[in-house]
């Protein structure tokens, strides 16, 4: 019943959304979706999707967002597109189930970008940094991604995140390992 809700909800808020990039495959959002409806209920006033705490673990210090959850395919079709505004310590989070060779690209997001490729491990893989604002150029994870990360464009570099850093956010699917 809760997932149910959730969907109608994300389903509503997708309609509303003016929302990131657009990923080129997407696995099934449902047991994302049952994973966030346990540890969230917030909403993000724009998109209308679900609302989380994501944190990244650097040798440096822990860094924390506040990301919406792009959980299905038609909301990480549209991801950020179209978004003028993302706060230094939001994001977006695009859960893939199954991990794939996740690839992006820009096409109507006027916002620069990290777009930041997670392992099955929680690891980050890549990071495209500073990704080109409307470009149709694909970036793409190195290896298998379970989650891609989007971040305003610099702010990787500027906390020092990087290649191997720990991503944690309820519902990952690496989660208690």
């Amino acid at each position: 019943m809760l997932a149910g809700s959730l969907f109608r909800s994300m389903t509503i808020g997708m309609l509303l959304a003016v929302g990131a990039c657009s990923p080129n495959a997407a696995g099934d959002p449902a047991p994302v979706a049952q994973d966030l409806a346990r540890h969230q209920n917030a909403v993000h006033p724009v998109s209308g999707l679900p609302v989380i705490p994501l944190t990244v673990s650097t040798p440096h210090g822990e860094y924390e967002f506040t990301v919406e959850v792009a959980a299905s395919a038609d909301e990480q079709a549209r991801g950020l597109m179209f978004r003028t505004a993302l706060g230094g310590d939001e994001g977006m989070i695009f859960p893939r189930r199954p991990a794939d060779l996740a690839s992006f690209w820009m096409k109507d997001t006027p916002l620069p970008l990290d777009i930041i490729f997670i392992g099955t491990d929680g690891r980050i893989l890549n990071i495209a940094a500073q990704a080109v604002p409307n470009s149709m150029t694909h970036v793409s994870a190195v290896d298998y991604a379970a989650a891609v990360l989007e971040i305003p464009g610099g702010r990787a570099a500027e906390l020092g995140i990087g290649h191997g850093d720990r991503v944690d956010f309820a519902g990952a699917p690496w989660a208690g390992r």
